[in-house]
């Protein structure tokens, strides 16, 4: 990785963090988070921060409040049903620069069909010069269960349905109950999944610090961006599951920014390429995680 000096900030975490101030847990108020994103924006770590996240109930609300003109990513967790009239909102608010559209899966049939659905959406709906990412539904059971299926056939499945395309997948990687969180392996198989296909993705929820970690809270165990990164850049330079999972496993931070710093100005492309993203409702936190990792330098007084 290319050393950044201080007051800078590497390409390798070059518009990591997508400002998802509006969603759980942080909730913050619109009031609150339309300013304080745009003064992330004119920070020192401008570099680090991507657009803002604005769900499809709250796009008025932010239009209303932004006084000038706001990058946006528009989410619609509600499935390909609710995209036109989210995008219809949107164009009402001429201050909202839409960059992207995240849709959410809906809930019938496979994994794959829900993935071809919201596909499908995208295709119909999506203005030009717009971004999509498509949520593939998590989850075992039902429809994707079949009798001595390959334990992540559903998953793989519906990468083949994004593969190709030119939207990303996106994944959840936590929320507010444990079965949100998806194992090492499920994460192992997704991130790999992605890195054959060449498919850019992005992850979403309970990556609140750099590294894995256990919140004493919740007793939710959490995956860290910082081991998303570096499974990433091990996947992308050839490295199997058991590599990719043993930095998705790992909780230690040396061990992490070492992998990283280690990653050529080749890889840290290639990486990048595929994990384009990830929301954080602070950005507070990844800012801090990673000058406490001596892989940012804030300025010098």
């Amino acid at each position: 990785m290319e050393a950044s000096g201080p007051g800078t900030v590497a390409p390798l975490f070059a518009g990591l963090c997508d400002d998802a101030a509006l969603f759980p847990p942080g909730n913050a108020a619109v009031p609150d988070a339309v300013p304080a994103h745009l003064a992330h924006r004119r920070a020192w770590f401008a570099p680090l921060v991507g657009p803002f996240l604005v769900g499809a109930d709250k796009v008025g609300e932010v239009g209303a409040a932004a006084e000038e003109p706001l990058d946006v990513v528009l989410v619609v967790r509600g499935g390909p049903g609710a995209l036109a009239g989210a995008l219809a909102e949107a164009h009402r608010w001429p201050v909202l620069r839409l960059v992207a559209v995240e849709l959410g899966p809906d809930a019938k049939g496979t994994t794959a069909e829900a993935a071809a659905r919201g596909r499908a959406a995208l295709e119909r709906e999506l203005p030009h010069g717009v971004a999509g990412v498509l949520e593939l539904r998590r989850g075992h059971g039902g429809a994707d269960t079949a009798p001595h299926a390959a334990p992540h056939a559903a998953l793989d499945a519906a990468l083949d349905t994004v593969a190709g395309s030119p939207y990303r997948a996106k994944y959840r990687t936590g929320g507010l109950e444990p079965a949100a969180f998806p194992g090492v392996p499920e994460l192992a198989a997704f991130v790999t999944g992605c890195s054959r296909r060449g498919l850019p993705f992005k992850c979403t929820a309970g990556l609140h610090h750099a590294v894995r970690h256990t919140d004493p809270a919740t007793g939710f165990t959490h995956h860290g961006f910082l081991n998303i990164l570096a499974a990433t850049g091990a996947a992308a330079s050839g490295e199997g599951l058991t590599t990719v999972s043993g930095l998705l496993g790992s909780h230690s931070g040396e061990e992490l920014a070492k992998a990283v710093v280690d990653l050529t100005p080749e890889q840290v492309a290639r990486t990048r390429a595929l994990f384009t993203a990830y929301g954080t409702c602070s950005i507070a936190e990844p800012l801090g995680d990673l000058t406490a990792l001596g892989l940012i330098e804030a300025p010098r007084a």
